[in-house]
């Protein structure tokens, strides 16, 4: 018998344990030596400011026009991002025009010019108020539910991931040619893949969104060249939800230009206001949930209450179930009416499921939410991931009536409108009130009439006709309460650009 173990290439196991260390510290060694390669390549630890910008196109995360279908599609003219490492401070800048899919109607593209900002916790945009006329002046508006993202745009920049991965004691592999980097900021994990010429090529982060849970963000550079000393990617590739939001190509890199965007007073005395909900009784028992950008109503029924929208997010659903107890209290709210998948207008869904509600929605939505609630939710658990009910739907085709024998709830999908494909309308024959979401979105009182007339208030008015419905007032899920005269008034509208 041997008295040392031997291997199959006849080294002895003790040896063959050391040429193993000595391969894999090799390796190690390899990629901590990548990663610090890259930073000083890139010039991270000499960077404290970075400016860019480019041209390409922007796509509307959750705006998909059909449940599980891309996200539509914006031609950006120019795009400028602002970052301060130092202060976790950064702005973003386009001038974006909608592009109209081939066989959908959508309202003639207005161009638009956000302007966001975050810095450190606090994030705002520059903006007129909403709903208000054409000419107002930008305020800032605080915005505390974007501060996730648009740090995660700080730190998938090069220079960001790789002063992170630094700052963080970034863990590396080598894989073929290419580094991985991987570590954590906060509660984020990062991922980063580093190329043989030492250069970011990819970079991913999860964050939180009230649909998606968990939420896979994709960054892939490419055509790096050198900008005035400075190398940095010429083409930017953005991926989210599982499709592009941003693919630009690059013209122009600046660094350590000063870039101070200080909070605004306003906004750092307010950073993140408390979710208002304010009610109007439209009829005894039908209250109309305002007080923010996107309203709700409670409809009071026999033995219980019955809500329609649950936008935005679960501090909302929370706010709007907390006034309806108080408006119609000891009776459960047994059913959420939801008017289509678009992300602003379902973000709150999942509260009314833990509350026990069923959701009414189109048939073409109950796949999509079902596939979407699965999904991790570790970075921001909400009310649903930790009671883990499983979800009730209804759902229709064409039309569905919610009675009680006294007070019935129409819900009529919203036949051929460009907005959406699983589009939906309610409606209170009793009371002729008809309760709408985007198809019709009333300006201000005083606002100059429209120029050209919005195919999806058209297509709403064709729809009323269609199915005779007897209409007093409008709620809309959007804006101020009005009559069905308004609606024909916006339509009526007529000009050569027709």
């Amino acid at each position: 018998m041997k008295s040392i173990l031997q291997t199959g290439s006849g080294l002895p196991f003790r040896a063959s344990l050391i040429v193993l260390g000595l391969s894999l510290s090799s390796g190690l060694y390899a990629a901590e030596s990548a990663l610090e390669a890259a930073y000083k390549k890139a010039g991270a630890d000499k960077v404290k400011t970075l400016e860019y910008t480019g041209a390409g196109k922007w796509y509307q995360f959750g705006q998909s026009p059909a449940p599980g279908t891309a996200w539509p599609a914006f031609e950006v003219k120019s795009y400028s991002a602002s970052i301060n490492f130092d202060n976790q401070s950064a702005r973003t800048q386009q001038t974006r025009l909608q592009i109209v899919e081939p066989n959908r109607e959508r309202p003639v593209p207005v161009e638009q010019k956000p302007d966001q900002y975050v810095n450190g916790s606090v994030a705002w945009n520059l903006a007129a108020p909403q709903g208000s006329a054409p000419g107002t002046p930008a305020v800032p508006q605080a915005q505390p539910a974007a501060v996730e993202e648009r740090q995660a745009e700080i730190w998938t920049t090069p220079h960001g991931f790789l002063k992170a991965a630094q700052s963080n004691h970034a863990v590396t592999n080598k894989k073929g040619d290419a580094t991985l980097v991987e570590f954590s900021q906060q509660k984020y994990k990062y991922q980063g893949v580093i190329n043989s010429k030492g250069e970011l090529e990819q970079v991913k982060t999860w964050i939180d969104n009230p649909i998606l849970g968990d939420t896979l963000v994709e960054v892939n550079y490419s055509q790096y060249k050198d900008f005035n000393g400075t190398r940095f990617p010429g083409k930017i590739v953005k991926i989210q939800g599982g499709s592009p939001v941003l693919d630009i190509t690059v013209n122009q890199v600046k660094t350590n230009q000063p870039v101070d965007l200080a909070v605004p007073a306003d906004v750092k005395n307010n950073p993140s206001p408390a979710v208002a909900v304010t009610s109007t009784e439209l009829a005894p028992g039908v209250h109309y949930l305002q007080g923010g950008s996107h309203h709700s109503l409670a409809v009071e029924q026999k033995d219980h209450v019955v809500v329609i929208e649950a936008p935005l997010n679960e501090a909302r659903s929370v706010a709007v179930i907390a006034k309806v107890k108080e408006l119609i209290p000891n009776k459960p709210i047994t059913h959420l009416i939801n008017s289509h998948q678009h992300f602003d207008h379902s973000g709150g869904l999942r509260t009314y499921v833990d509350a026990g509600a069923t959701i009414v929605t189109h048939e073409l939505n109950k796949p999509f939410y079902e596939k979407a609630w699965q999904q991790a939710r570790t970075i921001n658990p909400d009310k649903l991931a930790g009671s883990k009910k499983s979800a009730k739907f209804q759902t229709f085709k064409d039309k569905l009536v919610l009675s009680d024998g006294q007070r019935p709830i129409e819900i009529h999908s919203i036949a051929g409108n460009g907005h959406n494909d699983a589009f939906a309308l309610i409606y209170l024959p009793k009371e002729k009130i008809l309760v709408e979401a985007d198809a019709f979105t009333p300006p201000a009182p005083n606002a100059p009439a429209p120029t050209s007339v919005n195919p999806f208030s058209k297509n709403l008015y064709e729809n009323i006709n269609r199915l005779k419905l007897d209409v007093a007032q409008i709620a809309p899920l959007h804006g101020r309460l009005v009559q069905l005269k308004d609606l024909e008034s916006f339509i009526s509208t007529n000009t050569a650009s027709n």
